[in-house]
């Protein structure tokens, strides 16, 4: 079931990709007029200090913080983690195909392999979204306990999500030089039998 991803590679990743841009425009063309300029704590890979949290909240206002919660989180972030997870698993187990080690695995230690390279991201993405909602959706109650467990989200969340793409581009990048190597073999030993 899983290994079945890779045929659909391309199109999970059209289809990421289209969300990812919707995201990006409501980001920086209304999201940060809501919040006076301030980039949405999703944006803030290496995390945020609580005051700079409260900061981004209080910039927000209640009517700003309800239509985040609505148009982002429950709405666009709500299936953009599962899709970028799906084109990640697909682009792993494609590339992985033209590796003789990973191709000769059964398709179960194919599948187990690029699902435990993405689902920690996975998880962490849902996690972070579950608490910077609860945050958005009563400001008040959001301690300084709920930002700072919100940024470390953010950071590991980002943290772990290089490590498929890392290992999806050395694949990649294995792949390519084993079709160039075997490429030249195949024109040397043309050269030869003519």
């Amino acid at each position: 079931m899983v290994l079945r991803l890779r045929r659909h590679a391309a199109a999970l990743g059209v289809v990421t990709a289209a969300v990812f841009a919707a995201m990006t425009m409501l980001e920086f063309f209304y999201f940060r007029s809501l919040s006076g300029g301030l980039p949405s704590l999703d944006l803030r890979f290496l995390g945020f200090s609580e005051s700079e949290g409260f900061a981004w909240v209080a910039g927000l206002g209640r009517p700003g913080a309800e239509i985040i919660l609505v148009w982002h989180y429950l709405t666009f972030d709500l299936i953009f983690p599962a899709l970028l997870s799906l084109t990640l698993v697909s682009l792993v187990l494609k590339s992985g195909e033209h590796l003789p080690r990973f191709a000769a695995l059964s398709e179960t230690m194919r599948s187990v392999t690029a699902l435990t390279l993405v689902l920690p991201y996975t998880i962490a993405d849902y996690a972070q979204n579950i608490v910077v909602a609860r945050i958005l959706s009563d400001p008040p109650s959001a301690g300084a306990k709920s930002m700072s467990l919100a940024s470390a989200l953010i950071v590991t969340k980002f943290a772990l999500l290089a490590v498929p793409a890392i290992v999806f581009a050395a694949f990649a990048l294995a792949g390519l030089k084993s079709r160039s190597s075997y490429g030249n073999a195949g024109g040397r030993d043309t050269n030869r039998q003519a």
